[in-house]
């Protein structure tokens, strides 16, 4: 059958033209596909996706996503990345990864809620134990560490009570005992420190956060130095069928040059606020690791260029919890609601004794996310809801 004499919808979908080469723009090109074309038989059978020498279908990579994968690589630091749906999936695909039925892991005591969850009930079902460990105490995790542990997970700064650890010290330790290091480096986002110069075998970050910036993202980063790790965690991440769609890679993308940019006006703002809130008679204690007294604020200075637009605050203990509660209710321009780092303020109360056993302070404690908002209006904003207590 002749090319003219085909239907005009088989004629569609087999369309011959194609675009002229050598366009160019600032914003990557937004490539989707499962289904990946190749050229002849040759080329099937040729082509290794772990290595992304070429593409073979759409779950392992497409031009839009192994452009990301680079550039989250160089701004970590590393060499190699893989992408996940969100930042604890990319928790998972490491624990996944790299544990085995009767290994151990460690978490530090102020870890990321839902990671402590998916250690005490997935790992738990497949034979995976998990213990928490001090993070302000680097000769304390290197006594624990014992034969069947196998990885050790480190945070900074602390999720919800912002203690920042000696990150050179546990992965020192770590090391010395041949035992890998992970850390969620969310807070730091690549910009505060540089986490594989202080010995840290593998980082992870929710990309929801920081290098998106808009607060309608979720995706998640595995990055590494060593080939080899690199090739169990992608191993992993293929047998679990995780990919991202290129729409989302496309708005990370589209957000990553500017994140310096929003990092340190996000860090201005909240120290402005934090530093205000820690002479008020209503807070027991401020929550900042680029503030003296808070807990590892020295290996903060050591460690860090900067903080990201988080703190929490410690309300004094005379304030009840439907006090605090009242307090949150009234603020206007702080929203209500999970995760951090985009435009808008973000405020949400935790129960530490719920949290933590047992709890390191007394009273509600009160976290804020500081949005790109002019500091002035935050800061009425807190100033007029205060009164409500």
């Amino acid at each position: 059958m002749s090319e003219s004499s085909r239907d005009s919808i088989t004629g569609l979908i087999h369309h011959p033209y194609q675009p002229p080469a050598g366009f160019d723009a600032p914003q990557v090109g937004v490539f989707k596909a499962s289904t990946v074309i190749f050229k002849d038989t040759k080329a099937l059978r040729a082509r290794d996706w772990r290595h992304r020498d070429g593409y073979t279908y759409g779950l392992h990579g497409t031009p839009t996503t192994f452009t990301l994968e680079e550039r989250i690589a160089t701004l970590e630091g590393g060499l190699q990345c893989v992408l996940v749906p969100s930042g604890l999936a990319a928790v998972a695909i490491v624990d996944f990864a790299l544990l085995r039925p009767g290994d151990e892991v460690l978490l530090p005591n102020n870890v990321y809620g839902p990671s402590r969850e998916l250690a005490r009930n997935e790992l738990k079902e497949f034979g995976v134990s998990f213990r928490l460990y001090d993070p302000m105490d680097a000769a304390a995790l290197a006594a624990m560490i014992g034969p069947q542990t196998k990885l050790v997970w480190l945070e900074a700064a602390g999720s919800v009570t912002m203690e920042f650890p000696d990150l050179a010290g546990l992965a020192a330790a770590a090391k010395a005992r041949g035992v890998l290091t992970a850390l969620d480096n969310t807070w730091g986002a690549g910009i505060a420190f540089k986490p594989f110069e202080l010995g840290i075998d593998i980082v992870m970050q929710a990309l929801t956060k920081f290098p998106s910036g808009g607060g309608d993202v979720l995706m998640g980063s595995v990055t590494t130095r060593d080939n080899a790790l690199h090739e169990r965690i992608k191993l992993t991440h293929m047998r679990m069928g995780w990919g991202v769609a290129a729409n989302d890679a496309e708005l990370v993308l589209r957000s990553l040059p500017s994140i310096a940019v929003r990092y340190h006006a996000h860090d201005a703002t909240a120290r402005t606020l934090a530093a205000w809130l820690a002479t008020r008679p209503e807070i027991a204690r401020v929550l900042h690791p680029a503030l003296e007294g808070s807990p590892g604020h020295a290996h903060w200075k050591a460690t860090c260029t900067s903080a990201a637009g988080l703190f929490s605050v410690i309300f004094d203990p005379k304030h009840s919890a439907a006090q605090v509660d009242r307090f949150v209710d009234a603020l206007r321009l702080f929203k209500i609601g999970y995760s951090w780092a985009g435009p808008l303020s973000l405020v949400v109360p935790y129960d530490l004794q719920a949290m933590r056993q047992p709890a390191p302070y007394d009273g509600t404690l009160v976290r804020f996310s500081i949005g790109l908002e002019a500091a002035a209006d935050l800061r009425a904003d807190i100033e007029k809801a205060l009164a409500a207590l």
